[in-house]
């Protein structure tokens, strides 16, 4: 069975296999809401930094790495460490090896019309995102403040308050009651890098790629400490393994 795996602009294709199943919304006591549980028999606790470690606001700019229009100084840097899209196929240690093979071999997935779709619809989304938000568009890379390695290009960056907030942004062919698991990974990953709290995860559904309705839809997703420790256990796994094929 041949597996697409999610890109940075990733619509999901109809011929995609089934997802993983995804958690149900849970309301915080008295706080926004919140998508995603931990896993049944999840890692132990990765040794990462406290959260002040990164989570501070001043700093987050000084973490450039590259910006997209730089187009060969923006890929050696992702392929010389681990990124958000890397991180939403890590479901799970099964996933580790295959990220290795990925990472040191390259993905024979190019694009296809569900890609170039989103690729040209993601300024006309932004845009809207910035007005009704105030998040504004962002093609940088960043790294981690505690690890150069763990990078991410979010799709929006802003502050609200003394807080970095995000947005991330597709397009999809089908509707959505809740946010799909590889996506909550993807977004859990950039908060992690960019110390930010929370992310508005924006989609636009259409049918033949014709846009459904005026308006966008989208939910806010919090902050999950717990799921990013796992996440960068698994992130550091891959990073051993390069670093060994490559000593």
């Amino acid at each position: 069975m041949t597996i697409v795996q999610p890109t940075l602009w990733g619509d999901l294709d109809p011929g995609l296999g089934p997802r993983e199943p995804v958690p149900e919304r849970r309301e915080a006591a008295g706080g926004p809401s919140s998508w995603g549980e931990a896993r049944p028999g999840s890692l132990a606790p990765a040794a990462v930094p406290g959260r002040d470690a990164f989570t501070a606001l001043r700093g987050h700019t000084e973490r450039i790495v590259a910006h997209s229009s730089d187009r060969f100084a923006w890929l050696r840097a992702r392929a010389a460490g681990i990124t958000a899209t890397d991180v939403a196929r890590l479901a799970s240690l099964h996933a580790v090896e295959a990220v290795v093979t990925e990472k040191r071999y390259g993905s024979r997935f190019s694009g296809n019309a569900f890609t170039e779709h989103g690729k040209d619809r993601e300024p006309h989304i932004a845009a809207w995102v910035a007005a009704t938000h105030g998040i504004q568009p962002s093609a940088h890379l960043f790294h981690a403040a505690a690890n150069r390695a763990h990078l991410a290009t979010p799709d929006g960056v802003g502050v609200q308050g003394s807080r970095v907030v995000l947005a991330e942004i597709k397009t999809t062919a089908k509707g959505w009651r809740s946010i799909p698991r590889h996506y909550l990974r993807q977004i859990w990953w950039q908060q992690y890098v960019l110390g930010a709290d929370r992310t508005l995860f924006v989609w636009e559904r259409h049918d033949g790629f014709v846009p459904v309705a005026d308006e966008p839809e989208c939910r806010w997703v919090d902050r999950d400490d717990d799921q990013i420790r796992e996440l960068v256990q698994l992130a550091d796994l891959v990073l051993d393994k390069l670093r060994d094929f490559r000593s």
